[in-house]
C-alpha cells in the first residue's frame, strides 16, 4: 500500500458550504455532447442534498432540490469512473476508475480537488478498492476482505478492520458527532459497529442470512440492515446492539438495494429489485436519538393502522409473518433495476435515484400512506437541453 499527496491543498475541512462547489464546465472537445454515458455508479452526499454520477466518461455532480446539474468533467473516451464520493457540497471528491476503459486503476482511491481540476492525493492497495466513504476528518477504503481508516488530513492509517467477503464494499459511517463505523463481521449474518469516540466494539448478529445491506442514522446511533434473503429489515441500537424494530418488505425474497433513514429516524425508505420503494414508520425512541421529534406528527399518528398487521392482536397464535409491520407509503419502479433512496429536504418526500439515469421526487401521506405522489422526474443522463 502506498500513498502520495499534496497535504497543504487537500480540504477545506472547516467550511463545505453550498457556495463553494464549482460552477465550472470542462471543455469536452473529445466527446459528442449527444452522447448518452453509461451510469457505473451513483451516491448522495452526506446530507442527501446533493448527488454524484459515475459514468463510463467522467463524472457529474448535482442538487437535488431544486434538481440542476451542477458541473461535470467529462474524460472523454477512457475515462471511466467505477466509484465517486462527495464531501457534503465542498470541492474534494474521491474517485475510483471503473468500467471497461478506467481514467484511474481500479485499486487506487485518486483525492480529487475540483478548484484545481486534478488529484491532489492518492491511495495504492493491493487489490480492487469496493467502496470508499468519506468524513470531514476521515477517508474510509474498503477491499474485499478488508476495511482502512485513515486521517483525512495527512492520509495516515488510524484503522485496519478485517471483514469476511465483501464484495459490494458495504460500509457506512456516522457524519455528526465522534465518528461511528458499521461494517460486514468476520461471521455470515453479523455487522460489526465501531465506535471510535469510547473505542468500543460492538459485534451484532443481525441476521442468519448474509448481509444485503444497511444503513446508519446520521449520529451512528441506530443501524437498520438487511439479509440477502430480503423480506425483513432489523433496526437495532448500535451501542448496546439491542434490536428495536423489524419490518417487513414482503413475503417474497428480494435483493435490497439501499436503505435510508430519514432526519429524525422517524422514517426508514427501502429499495429492492422488486421495483418498490417502501417507507417504514419507526417507532423508536426519539430520546435515545437525543433530538425531540415534533409532537404533532408523532402524537397524531401513535401507529397509523396500515403500519401494523391487522392481525397483530393475535399475535401469540399466527407465525411472526403476521405481526411484523408492513410499510405506510409505497412507490413503484420498473422491477429488476437498481435504486438508491434517501429523504429530501422537505417534509415528507423521497428522492429516488435509478441506475438507468431516472431522478425521481415523491411525496408521502404520513398519516393516511398508502402510494406516494411522484412530484418531479427527470433522466440525468440525458443531455442538458432536457432539464
Amino acid at each position: 500500500m502506498s500513498h502520495s499527496h499534496t497535504p497543504q491543498t487537500l480540504i477545506p475541512l472547516n467550511s463545505p458550504e453550498p457556495d463553494e462547489t464549482t460552477q465550472t464546465q470542462t471543455p469536452a472537445s473529445n466527446s459528442d455532447p449527444t452522447r448518452i454515458p453509461t451510469l457505473l455508479h451513483v451516491s448522495f452526499n452526506q446530507d442527501s442534498g446533493c448527488f454524484a454520477a459515475a459514468t463510463d466518461h467522467g463524472f457529474r455532480i448535482f442538487n437535488c432540490d431544486p434538481f440542476r446539474e451542477i458541473f461535470r468533467r467529462d474524460f472523454g473516451p477512457g475515462g471511466g469512473i467505477g466509484l465517486v464520493h462527495m464531501l457534503f457540497r465542498c470541492n474534494i471528491l474521491a474517485f475510483v476508475g471503473g468500467g471497461p476503459d478506467p481514467r484511474y486503476p481500479i485499486n487506487k482511491v485518486m483525492i480529487w480537488d475540483d478548484h484545481q481540476s486534478r488529484c491532489i492525493g492518492e491511495l495504492s492497495f493491493r487489490s480492487e478498492v469496493k467502496g470508499v466513504r468519506l468524513r470531514r476528518d476521515q477517508i474510509v477504503v474498503v477491499l474485499g476482505h478488508k476495511i482502512f481508516v485513515y486521517n483525512f488530513s495527512d492520509l495516515k492509517v488510524l484503522h485496519q478492520i478485517e471483514t469476511i467477503a465483501n464484495p459490494k464494499g458495504l460500509c457506512e459511517v456516522s457524519h455528526s458527532g465522534a465518528m461511528v463505523l458499521a461494517c460486514p463481521g468476520l461471521q455470515k449474518g453479523q455487522v460489526r459497529v465501531e465506535h471510535y469516540a469510547s473505542k468500543r466494539t460492538k459485534f451484532i448478529m443481525a441476521h442468519d442470512s448474509r448481509i444485503a445491506c444497511f444503513a446508519l442514522t446520521q449520529d451512528g446511533r441506530l443501524l437498520a440492515t438487511a439479509s440477502s434473503k430480503g423480506t425483513l429489515v432489523r433496526v437495532f441500537n448500535t451501542l448496546d446492539g439491542s434490536l428495536l424494530q423489524e419490518v417487513r418488505r414482503g413475503a417474497d425474497r428480494a435483493e435490497i438495494y439501499s436503505l435510508a433513514f430519514s432526519q429524525t429516524a422517524q422514517w426508514l425508505a427501502v429499495s429492492s429489485d422488486k421495483g418498490t420503494v417502501h417507507v417504514f414508520n419507526l417507532k423508536v425512541d426519539s430520546g435515545l436519538l437525543g433530538h425531540d421529534r415534533s409532537r404533532s406528527t408523532s402524537e397524531s399518528n401513535p401507529a397509523s393502522p396500515k403500519a401494523l398487521s391487522s392481525l397483530s392482536f393475535i399475535k401469540g397464535v399466527l407465525p411472526k409473518y403476521f405481526s411484523s409491520e408492513w410499510s405506510v407509503a409505497q412507490f413503484r419502479l420498473p422491477e429488476g433495476l437498481q435504486h438508491a433512496v434517501a429523504f429530501g429536504h422537505q417534509k415528507n418526500t423521497i428522492v429516488i435515484l435509478g441506475m438507468d439515469g431516472s431522478f425521481y421526487r415523491c411525496q408521502f401521506d404520513s398519516a393516511a400512506g398508502g402510494e406516494m405522489t411522484q412530484l418531479e422526474y427527470y433522466n440525468f443522463l440525458k443531455p442538458e437541453e432536457t432539464f
